[in-house]
């Protein structure tokens, strides 16, 4: 009997890029990856289910059966299986039947609810119409047919287990749909190298809470919850965008993390997780990429209405609507209390967030753009207010080009409670990286030195902290001599001397080159001569 062959990392990799290429250029990138994702989701779910069920089965029938099969993490129907879609892939009606299978998939499962929020497999908007959907859905179907995604046929390397496999696929194919996303992939992916620094920065360790205040699909909460290990943290994200949602709870399910909790919604304006009486949730790890320079960010705050302008009299004449402008009060959890971000730039917003959402013991690690470190007005006085209070643990710039969505450099901004001295240790690793495709990429060995010179700073071991053009500890005496500056050139020191001209032996060049340019000369006018033309 032969055995059977198990599917690879690279087997699911091949099936996504197959999907992905029957949706190119139809629809664009950042919305065909929902059905390619989507359906990789279905097949995984389907597949699970069969071999758990036939598991069962060895051991029980009848009413005995059905109950254990209730028991099941998750549970389906004949109708929301893979198989019973690929059995329908010909029936006009194929989108609404999918559409339908993912519906009947959350209401049988409420730890599924909202994971395919927003995913219209029949919808006309982005599909076209029956005749133009169908054909491309049928193939789609036709495309994950061949995938054996059940547990025991996964081959798994080293320490993995099949959700390792199925759950690095997908975040592989994740920033593969970022990459052709363009501008439109920034919102929901950031980098594996750089969420793995941010990662070892924040340290979860066991109890711990960790939370991604702009979750985007998942991957940095799963990379820094992964460093405790799922079963030792508790997770909590959130997201206002419908289809990064569903990417993010895909993501955690494929990982088999079951308990996660991701919440729909403005972080600023409706933040998900409260405690008991009402205020912000305190959590010991927060990493976060969030939008950056966002305008309008304030606009949840807005309460609507007229505003009176001038009262001098009581007629409606004097009444008219102005400008909403974003205030201090109008924030009920009081974080922009030090300072209110300008409207056209919500960097120090998200930044306020994250600080008064530390624990006693909390660690943040969180990508934003240069300017929050040097421009000034209100965000000047929340730096230099965030700087007194002993808030900052770090700056770390990177190279640019590393993010999709944009091209300008940006930072890790570390902030720490319990803070044993008042220094901020500055890094400049903006040389660091190689060149793949379109966009920089850090390499393993810029990565670890990252890394292993914000432990030594940690450890109190400034002297391999301290490296020459790379990265400096700077006391408070020095942050407030450069006026609350945190921009990096000011600590480190990247310039390179240009070498010495030696002035003699360029004059010696160029006398000897003189002497060669009249040798040439002669030999031209004596060829010439040989040739009768002069």
């Amino acid at each position: 009997m032969t055995n059977l062959k198990k599917t690879t990392k690279e087997d699911i990799k091949k099936t996504l890029w197959a999907a992905a290429d029957t949706f190119r250029d139809n629809i664009d990138a950042s919305n065909y990856k929902d059905y390619v994702l989507s359906m990789l989701f279905v097949k995984y779910l389907s597949d699970t289910f069969k071999e758990n069920v036939d598991e069962l089965k060895k051991e029980y029938e009848g009413i005995r059966l059905e109950r254990q099969i209730k028991n099941l993490s998750f549970v389906l129907e004949d109708e929301c299986t893979f198989d019973y879609l690929l059995k329908n892939k010909n029936n006009i009606d194929i989108g609404a039947i999918i559409s339908q299978a993912l519906t009947k998939i959350e209401e049988l499962n409420p730890i599924l609810s909202g994971i395919f929020r927003g995913i219209d497999f029949n919808s006309q908007a982005n599909l076209g119409t029956k005749e133009q959907k169908n054909p491309i859905l049928r193939e789609l179907l036709q495309d994950f047919s061949t995938l054996d995604l059940r547990p025991s046929m996964i081959e798994t390397k080293n320490n993995e287990v099949p959700a390792d496999v199925i759950g690095d696929a997908y975040e592989y194919m994740i920033g593969e749909f970022a990459t052709m996303a363009g501008k439109k992939a920034g919102s929901f992916y950031t980098p594996q190298e750089v969420s793995e620094i941010m990662a070892n920065i924040v340290e979860p360790k066991r109890g711990d809470r960790v939370y991604d205040p702009t979750c985007g699909s998942g991957s940095l909460l799963i990379r820094a919850a992964k460093k405790a290990g799922f079963e030792n943290v508790s997770i909590y994200g959130q997201e206002k965008n419908n289809s990064s949602i569903s990417m993010a709870k895909m993501n955690m399910f494929l990982h088999d993390i079951k308990d996660a909790k991701i919440a729909w919604g403005d972080t600023l304006s409706n933040p998900q997780f409260l405690d008991s009486d009402g205020n912000l949730m305190k959590f010991d790890c927060v990493v976060a990429n969030m939008p950056f320079s966002l305008d309008k960010w304030a606009i949840g705050f807005n309460p609507g209405g007229e505003v009176v302008v001038d009262d001098s009299d009581d007629t409606n004449s004097n009444k008219k609507k102005v400008e909403f402008k974003m205030e201090a009060g109008l924030d009920r959890w009081h974080r922009f209390d030090l300072g209110v971000p300008p409207q056209s730039k919500g960097d120090w917003a998200f930044l306020l967030h994250m600080i008064y959402s530390m624990s006693g013991d909390g660690r943040v690690a969180a990508v934003a753009p240069h300017g929050v470190l040097f421009r000034g007005a209100s965000e000047g006085q929340i730096r230099k207010s965030i700087v007194d209070k002993n808030l900052i643990d770090a700056v770390i710039g990177l190279p640019e080009n590393l993010f999709y969505g944009t091209s300008i450099p940006a930072a890790i901004i570390v902030f720490r409670k319990q803070k044993e001295n008042t220094d901020v240790l500055f890094i400049d690793a903006s040389k660091g990286f190689k060149k793949v495709k379109a966009k920089n990429q850090l390499r393993k060995e810029d990565i670890n030195k990252i890394i292993e010179t914000y432990k030594a700073y940690r450890a109190g071991n400034y002297k391999d902290a301290e490296k020459e053009k790379y990265s400096h500890i700077a006391t408070l005496e020095e942050i407030k001599e450069n006026d609350y500056n945190l921009n990096i050139p000011r600590y480190v020191d990247t310039f390179e001397e240009e070498p010495i001209i030696d002035l003699d032996k360029v004059n010696q060049d160029i006398e000897n080159i003189k002497v060669e340019l009249t040798e040439v000369d002669k030999q031209l006018e004596q060829h010439l001569k040989d040739l009768g033309l002069i």
